[in-house]
């Protein structure tokens, strides 16, 4: 019985982050701002090629995702 909590709470879990991943898409274009485009990315445009790195959207992403794995594991115990 107790394996089959767990799969119910990661369940919960998964369905919300898929939620939020689902409203972020919904509703990103009306957002004050744009992840990709965010003040510090580099940008790097010459003659012959361009350069893009998101410095400060992964730095985001991954303040979230280590947010949501966290309250993922708060869950699980």
């Amino acid at each position: 019985m107790d394996a089959l909590r767990e799969t119910g709470r990661l369940l919960v879990a998964i369905g919300i982050v898929l939620v939020g991943v689902g409203l972020l898409l919904s509703f990103g274009a009306k957002l004050p701002f744009r992840l990709g485009r965010l003040p510090g990315d580099l940008s790097y445009q010459g003659r012959h090629g361009s350069f893009y790195f998101p410095v400060v959207t992964c730095i985001v992403l991954s303040l979230l995702l280590t947010l949501v794995l966290w309250i993922v594991n708060f869950f699980r115990r």
